[in-house]
């Protein structure tokens, strides 16, 4: 017979925190729709935002949990490798612009910015590797972190439909490269043992700078997807979409791809409808003003009820 499981203060008090959140959600949405005080129009418009902002947030969420699943380590640079690829992606884009080529040839255009913008990316993210990480790769592990701070700080103090569809490719391809190529095999399976891979003749550094660079390209496609969606790019806008794409891989389960993908659009699309959605019937003013509190509130709410995400498994122990 099973033996019955005692139930303790926390356990009470978690039970009475998902109670409050969820009597909270229900009567908020409910007030919020009874007022009818946005149309389905832009409810819509908030849904179809969301889902290219959640796009833009997989996409950079995928590059910490590459980063995570095969070297257990958070690159904090890798919201700093985002805006240099945004900042690259102004660069080329303006003169393509001022020579007239973007205006002659738009799609050709942009899939140059796009490229550029991606290796640019790609070589920050490796040099980042292998000048901070790779000589601390068997140091304790709060080391790297500490290293993927100072390095963010030093990126940010030196160098300061279309998008949906996009990203839905790229994640794709990036499923399709780890999960069929040879090199996307080597990173599965560094990620559950660097020593037997190398004794089975797997290059681990090469394969590592692989997987820097992969998340580096993919952080460079985000930082022009970031562009066209927010019309907007300036040297210290690494910090907060890498602070929430982070928020987005535990969400769906840091070192999980297809976890990465889901918990960046759950999280856009969160992000965009909650504010409405949740306080607006309530009388909250400028409830768009919080949308970066419903972002953290689900981090805090993930960590506390499923710290290992959606499609995350908790670690045995």
């Amino acid at each position: 017979m099973r033996r019955i499981r005692r139930v303790s203060l926390v356990d009470i008090i978690l039970l009475a925190i998902r109670v409050i959140v969820g009597i909270f959600v229900v009567v908020g949405t409910y007030a919020t729709l009874s007022a009818g005080k946005l149309s389905w129009e832009q409810w819509r418009d908030l849904l179809i935002f969301g889902v290219a902002q959640g796009s833009v947030y997989a996409l950079i969420a995928l590059g910490y949990t590459l980063v995570y699943g095969v070297l257990l380590m958070i690159n904090f640079a890798h919201g700093d490798v985002f805006m240099f690829g945004g900042m690259t992606a102004f660069f080329v884009a303006d003169a393509l612009g001022s020579s007239g080529f973007l205006d002659a040839n738009p799609i050709v255009g942009m899939a140059i910015v796009l490229v550029v913008a991606m290796v640019s990316s790609a070589a920050v993210a490796v040099l980042l590797e292998r000048i901070a990480y790779r000589p601390l790769r068997r140091a304790p592990r709060l080391v790297p972190l500490i290293t993927a701070i100072g390095a963010s700080l030093f990126i940010s103090n030196s160098v300061r439909g279309l998008v949906i569809i996009s990203a839905l490719v790229i994640m794709a391809a990036l499923y399709w490269f780890v999960e069929k190529t040879r090199t996307g095999r080597a990173m599965r399976a560094i990620s559950e043992d660097k020593d037997t891979a190398a004794l089975m003749g797997i290059n681990v550094d090469r394969t590592i700078s692989i997987t820097f660079a992969v998340g580096g390209m993919l952080a460079g496609a985000a930082g022009v997807l970031y562009a066209i969606v927010f019309n907007q790019v300036h040297w210290f806008m690494g910090f907060l979409p890498g602070i929430k794409a982070f928020t987005a891989a535990v969400l769906g389960g840091i070192g999980n791809i297809i976890g990465a993908m889901l918990g960046g659009l759950t999280l856009g699309v969160l992000e965009s409808i909650g504010p409405n959605l949740l306080l607006s019937g309530l009388g909250v003013p400028s409830p768009n003003q919080l949308r970066d509190v419903v972002a953290f509130s689900v981090l805090v709410l993930v960590l506390i009820f499923r710290p290992y995400g959606i499609l995350g498994r908790p670690e045995n122990r």
